[in-house]
């Protein structure tokens, strides 16, 4: 188990994925060998340096796109055998259409048929083959952390339901341990015995093995046992509080338990002026090439959405953006014109009524916010944070949510880490829970996950969820 972007990620999806770069190199190689078995010079010629190398890294870097998109490193999602051969025949089926319109792009990156044929049909075989071996070894060899929670109240229901969640962290939960002497000791909460008292922390961690404590005591005074804990973290035991554990085993902070000290003292946080600079650039940078090449795709909607309804092509709604500056966000209308005028502003809602037909299948594949390119070279948002909301619902919702504020602190983005995390938000309570994704965003901005963020959106955007 590591941690990527402070959230806690299997060993081994990390280990699959370079297992099977390796595996579609290795593959691509005895595709060349069995193509020309009997012709040296012709193989000497086929796999010149560098040319050779960089038609290899192009094919390795769809084939594993292909496999991360069909679900194929999240250890999460149950699936049978059968399931599985049928997720990597549809990888590579994928792969292999991908790489064809790359061909026809770029033709240097050409492998040759024989030899791309060949190979497509080993990497089938070998990653399924390896696969299979890898999950016997993996159960076999796969050290598993055990896990003791400190604490019996709802928090630490709620971690256990987290960490019973992710079993692809190869963590085991032992039990809990009551916070004072006799407290529910012997009785099972969610299925987990209380293994014993705070005080006798040092022999359950010596009778059960275990490796980590999280410390989910709602109120720490006089229950904390330090001396305990300070013997056991000097002996190697890990000892975790469980706000910053659930962080990383859900990719939110939890505000209903997160305490304000938290966030003062815990890691992340961090602002770069350097940071803050690249960001912009690469925001300008992208929100041009991004407006030249979907500018045909616009043209097309924006005549679409003419030719359905009267009214304005360019919808513009403000919003509010970095430190409660307000601005026009720019999409195309997908409602009707008279959409807010009986009940005013109002969330949008499954299968919402007043959205056109050529506005239900806009706002699916996000067709409608393509304007907002325009939003990004001004500087009014970025590609990725928290999603701007309307005024009137802002001053709701800083009064129902502490810390909804501090999701300003940014500009606002195109996609963020709560689109991707969660579905479309339609209450307080969905504003809530997207906040929670929110702060974990800013608790480890960074460039490396906002691309990682943008990687996940060309998924759901392609794949047509989230939007209404």
């Amino acid at each position: 188990m590591i941690r990527i972007f402070n959230q806690y990620v299997s060993a081994k999806s990390i280990l699959l994925m370079v297992m099977e770069g390796v595996l579609v190199v290795l593959s691509l190689l005895c595709a060349a060998k069995l193509r020309f078995w009997n012709a040296p010079a012709e193989l000497a010629s086929y796999m010149t340096f560098p040319e050779f190398a960089v038609q290899c890294g192009a094919v390795v870097v769809v084939c594993l796109a292909c496999f991360y998109y069909n679900d194929l490193y999240d250890l999460r999602t149950g699936y049978g055998a059968m399931e599985r051969v049928l997720r990597i025949e549809q990888s590579i089926g994928a792969a292999s259409l991908l790489l064809g319109l790359l061909y026809f792009l770029i033709p240097s990156l050409l492998l040759g048929r024989g030899v791309f044929i060949i190979a497509m049909l080993l990497v089938a075989g070998v990653v399924l083959l390896s696969r299979n071996f890898l999950d016997r070894a993996w159960q076999i060899t796969a050290p598993v952390q055990r896990v003791a929670i400190l604490g019996t109240g709802e928090l630490a229901l709620e971690l256990a339901r987290e960490l019973t969640r992710r079993e692809d962290l190869s963590m085991k939960l032992e039990g809990f341990v009551g916070g004072v002497a006799g407290e529910r000791e012997g009785e099972e909460i969610f299925g987990f015995r209380v293994l014993g008292a705070a005080s006798e922390m040092e022999a359950i961690a010596k009778q059960y093995g275990i490796a980590r404590i999280i410390v989910a005591l709602e109120d720490r005074r006089g229950a904390l046992p330090t001396r305990e804990l300070v013997t056991l973290r000097v002996q190697g035991v890990r000892v975790d509080d469980a706000s910053s554990a659930l962080s990383a085993l859900t990719g939110r902070v939890a505000l209903r338990s997160v305490k304000p000290s938290w966030f003062v003292f815990s890691d992340g946080f961090h602002r770069s002026h350097w940071n803050d600079l690249l960001k912009r650039v690469l925001d300008l940078v992208g929100g041009i090439l991004g407006l030249v090449v979907s500018l045909p795709i616009m043209l097309l909607v924006a005549l679409a959405v003419r030719l359905e309804s009267k009214g304005p092509v360019i919808y513009r709604q403000t919003r509010v953006g970095r430190m409660d500056k307000c601005f026009n966000v720019l999409k195309f209308r997908s409602m009707r014109i008279d959409a807010e005028k009986e009940g005013g502003a109002q969330w949008a809602t499954q299968n919402d009524s007043r959205v056109t037909r050529i506005g239900g299948m806009l706002r699916k594949y996000r067709l409608d916010e393509l304007p907002q390119f325009i939003n990004v070279i001004r500087g009014d948002m970025s590609f990725v944070g928290p999603r701007p909301e309307r005024p009137v619902f802002v001053e709701d919702l800083r009064k129902a949510i502490p810390y909804y504020d501090e999701r300003h602190s940014v500009r606002p983005g195109l996609t963020g880490w709560a689109q991707v995390q969660y579905s479309y938000g339609a209450s307080v309570e969905d504003a809530f829970k997207k906040l929670e994704y929110d702060l974990f965003y800013l608790k480890n901005l960074s460039i490396t996950f906002d691309l990682a963020i943008i990687f996940k959106t060309v998924r759901i955007v392609f794949g047509g969820h989230g939007g209404r």
